[in-house]
C-alpha cells in the first residue's frame, strides 16, 4: 500500500509540474509575440526571435544597399545567437534524470527578466521613443532575451516544445490534424500559437495607445513564468520525468 501511495503521489507531482510548465510556455509565447511585434513596429522593423526572417532581411538589405536594414538584422541575429549560447550555459542541456521542471530553467528565466528590466528602464527613460544607436541596442537586448528563452525551453526535454520557433509548432499542429489526431492532442500547440498572436496584438495596441505599457507586457509574461518555476521546483522539484 505504501508503494502504491508513493507511486500515486509521484504521478500527481509530475502532472502538476507538467501543467505548470505548459502554462509557463504559453506565457512565454505571449512574450515572444509581444517582443517580435515591438521589434517590427518600434525597433527598426526587425524580428527578435524569427531568425529566418532576419537572415532574409540581412541578405536583401545587403543586396539593395540598405545599411539600416541589414545592420539591424545583423545586430538581432548576433544578439540572439549570443543569448542562445549563454542560455545553454545557464540552463544546461536536458538529461534523462531531470525533473519535469529543472531548477536551472529558473536561472535562465531570471536572467531574461533582468535583461527585459534594463531594456524597460532605457525605453522609459527615452520617452518611449528610442532612436539611432539606442534603438539598435534595445533591439539587440530583446533578441538576446529571446535567444536565452529559446535555449532555456529546450532544457525541459519536451520534443517539439518551443516558445519562439513557432513555424515548427504550426507544422506539427497541421500534421497531427491532417493525420486524424483528436483536437485534445493539438490543444497545447494551438494555445501556444494563439498566445503568440495575442502577445503581438497586445504590443501593437500598446504601441498605438499606451507606449509605456509595452515593456510591462514582456516583464509580466516572464515574471509569471518564473513565478510558476519557483513554485514548481520548491514543491515538485524532485519529481523526475516519466
Amino acid at each position: 500500500m505504501a508503494i502504491e501511495h508513493d507511486e500515486q503521489a509521484l504521478t500527481q507531482a509530475r502532472a502538476a509540474a507538467g501543467q505548470a510548465r505548459d502554462r509557463a510556455a504559453v506565457s512565454l509565447a505571449f512574450v515572444s509575440g509581444a517582443t517580435d511585434a515591438t521589434g517590427l513596429l518600434a525597433l527598426g522593423g526587425t524580428f527578435t526571435s524569427v531568425m529566418t526572417g532576419n537572415l532574409v532581411l540581412f541578405g536583401s538589405g545587403l543586396a539593395q544597399g540598405e545599411s539600416e536594414v541589414w545592420g539591424h538584422a545583423a545586430a538581432a541575429i548576433a544578439a540572439f545567437v549570443i543569448g542562445a549560447a549563454i542560455g545553454t550555459r545557464v540552463a544546461g542541456t536536458s538529461v534523462k534524470t531531470d525533473p519535469v521542471w529543472p531548477a536551472a530553467v529558473n536561472r535562465a528565466l531570471l536572467v531574461e527578466l533582468v535583461v527585459f528590466a534594463v531594456y524597460a528602464i532605457l525605453y522609459w527613460a527615452n520617452g518611449n521613443h528610442p532612436e539611432g544607436t539606442l534603438m539598435a541596442i534595445l533591439l539587440a537586448m530583446n533578441a538576446f532575451a529571446l535567444g536565452m528563452q529559446s535555449s532555456a525551453i529546450q532544457r525541459y526535454g519536451v520534443s517539439g516544445l518551443s516558445t519562439t520557433y513557432m513555424t515548427g509548432t504550426l507544422t506539427t499542429l497541421v500534421i497531427r490534424l491532417a493525420s486524424g489526431r483528436p483536437l485534445r492532442d493539438v490543444a497545447h500547440a494551438g494555445t501556444l500559437l494563439i498566445s503568440l498572436v495575442v502577445g503581438a496584438a497586445a504590443a501593437a495596441a500598446a504601441l498605438r495607445w499606451a507606449e509605456g505599457l509595452v515593456p510591462v507586457l514582456q516583464l509580466a509574461g516572464v515574471a509569471f513564468a518564473l513565478g510558476l518555476g519557483v513554485w514548481t521546483t520548491r514543491r515538485h522539484g524532485q519529481s523526475p520525468r516519466a
